[in-house]
């Protein structure tokens, strides 16, 4: 008996996840409804709080479960990729990845879902592997020839604060190679956000693609891959 229960939780959590997601790119996340989600089920709400308790609990695991695929896709591409061509690779799939999921791209970069507070415990994990990924791509190196002349603005409290990202996350670097990899990071999700949100306006750009290739050329121009 226990497997059977076990069996239909896994099956109710994977549907309730399945039409999470679906409300997100009709309603948005501010609107989610965990009563919508047991309509849906043909299930009682009573009965449907055994397995989510509350609009949060359901956005963490939307969350999660975004982060996690996210993730996983970005990993996929890399796994197949040269070494030398591993980060642009990476890039490359995570903005694939927004474009084709905008309101999880949406839920995870874009603006704060009013009222809601992501529990660290069970969002840093999954949020932070992509990050770990792409610093894991770059080389020592990165950041040195670009960021050396900004020697003055390490001082005071962003070098010890670069140092410990770097201790943390990806000791192969230093507060210049951080620096790099952090300027980076808010580049794509960007650029990203303004493809998957539309800022460019509906006739600017025939081929997205195009753009997003040459502005990682670009971005990509100072590290030594």
């Amino acid at each position: 008996m226990t497997g059977i229960r076990d069996r239909r939780r896994r099956e109710v959590d994977e549907q309730i996840i399945t039409l999470g997601r679906a409300q997100l790119a009709q309603v948005g996340a501010a609107a989610l409804s965990v009563r919508a989600i047991a309509r849906d089920l043909g299930m009682a709400s009573s009965a449907m709080y055994r397995y989510v308790a509350s609009r949060d609990e359901l956005l963490t695991r939307l969350v999660v479960a975004s982060y996690n695929d996210l993730a996983d896709h970005v990993e996929t591409a890399v796994a197949d990729a040269a070494p030398s061509e591993r980060l642009p690779v990476a890039l490359t799939a995570f903005r694939a990845w927004g474009v084709d999921h905008p309101a999880e791209f949406a839920l995870l970069y874009g603006s704060p879902v009013p009222g809601y507070q992501a529990p660290a415990g069970e969002t840093t994990a999954p949020g932070t592997r992509v990050i770990a990924l792409l610093l894991g791509l770059l080389p020592a190196s990165t950041g040195a020839v670009d960021t050396a002349e900004d020697g003055a603005e390490m001082d005071g409290a962003l070098a010890p604060e670069l140092r410990a990202i770097a201790a943390e996350w990806a000791p192969h670097l230093d507060e210049a190679g951080i620096l790099a990899a952090l300027n980076l990071w808010t580049w794509l999700i960007g650029a990203v956000s303004q493809e998957v949100f539309g800022g460019y306006g509906p006739d600017t750009f025939a081929a997205p693609s195009l753009l997003f290739a040459a502005q990682l050329r670009a971005a990509l121009s100072g590290f030594e891959l």
